[in-house]
């Protein structure tokens, strides 16, 4: 169980960025409603509040989320624009992950 905390945190900060930095997108770049744009600057706002309930430090923090958040846009893309990941793209994906576990889990002395 104390491995799920910080994956759901991880998942739901990468909710909060890439949610929030789409509706900014949208209002800005197609010409979306600007309840949109407020909602998404709202939605930043949140995720840097959710990331800090992460219990490492915020190097470590952040270097584990960028990769989070790497994978998670890419299922993005795929999801909510159509955009269809290759082989490479997964197999960098997957790469990514396994780095995650060794970085958040592997055993330490």
């Amino acid at each position: 169980m104390s491995y799920l905390q910080p994956i759901a945190v991880f998942i739901l900060a990468g909710l909060c960025e890439i949610g929030g930095g789409y509706l900014v997108w949208q209002w800005l770049k197609a010409d979306r409603p600007g309840w949109m744009g407020l909602l998404g600057a709202l939605l930043l706002v949140l995720y840097g509040w959710v990331a800090t309930w992460q219990p490492t430090s915020f190097g470590k923090t952040y270097a584990v989320y960028g990769g989070i958040f790497v994978v998670m846009s890419i299922a993005w893309a795929w999801y909510f624009d159509g955009f269809r990941p290759d082989r490479l793209d997964v197999l960098g994906g997957v790469i990514i992950l396994l780095g995650l576990g060794v970085m958040l889990f592997w055993p330490r002395p």
